[in-house]
């Protein structure tokens, strides 16, 4: 993602707000789901950056490695606003992998570049989901036994929250708004002007994202694609193991 000003106190107060509101009006059971989701939120968002510190390591650019961030422990790359958005929405963000793409392979324009440091994110989270669906639905398949069991049904449970959650994150990060991903890929294929244009407004857009989030209107946009591509997704596995 780019940078994002994650010591906003306003944020941090929303966090605060959010938290505290979906806890008090919990259940016992609510709160189970949410043990449970959070393997799959720390798999997310770990994957995520790790995704995009790899594609910039690739690209030619150390940055990255030099911040410790071409890791797979998710305490390098944890944001607390993203991250308990992912377990209370369903959506969010982790912490900014800082790149240089002056450092990039000549190979790729600096734009280029950063499309690609940008969708390797994203695409990362979509793969994981089909994995994780396939899983799933093998276990269906070939363990329905094992599935009944109280740790087969854990399993079973904590599948299905890394399919959701991960394809609520590759979605999220896709929104060409900045700071997420998907501003960085929209620049790339923008014609000059344009892209003028849309640099010179980024602040606005900034504030536009912020609307979205905390109005709850981000998820009236990715709910029903979530609930799409989480759909089709499994529809295809199963059709592939022929159920």
């Amino acid at each position: 993602m780019g940078t994002f000003l994650s010591d906003n106190r306003f944020l941090y107060l929303l966090l605060a707000v959010l938290v505290i509101t979906n806890i008090m009006g919990m259940t016992t059971g609510a709160m189970l789901n949410l043990v449970l989701t959070l393997p799959a939120v720390l798999i997310a968002i770990t994957f995520h950056e790790f995704a995009h510190a790899y594609a910039a390591t690739k690209l030619g650019d150390d940055t990255p490695i030099n911040q410790g961030r071409l890791s797979l422990n998710p305490l390098s790359h944890i944001d607390p606003i993203g991250f308990a958005l992912l377990l209370f929405a369903g959506f969010g963000w982790g912490k900014p992998v800082q790149i240089n793409p002056r450092n990039f392979d000549r190979k790729y324009s600096e734009l280029t570049g950063e499309a690609i440091v940008a969708i390797a994110g994203p695409l990362m989270n979509f793969f994981i989901a089909i994995i994780a669906t396939i899983a799933y639905v093998a276990l269906y398949k070939f363990a329905p036994t094992f599935i009944i069991t109280q740790t087969g049904d854990i399993i079973w449970t904590l599948l299905q929250y890394l399919i959701i959650i991960n394809i609520g994150l590759g979605i999220f990060n896709l929104i060409p708004l900045p700071p997420l991903d998907g501003s960085k890929v929209l620049v790339r294929f923008l014609p000059y002007n344009a892209k003028q244009w849309f640099y010179e407004k980024e602040r606005i857009f900034y504030i536009v994202f912020l609307i979205a989030w905390i109005t709850g209107l981000a998820g009236i946009v990715i709910n029903p694609v979530l609930n799409f591509i989480y759909t089709g997704l499994l529809h295809i596995v199963l059709a592939i193991f022929g159920i």
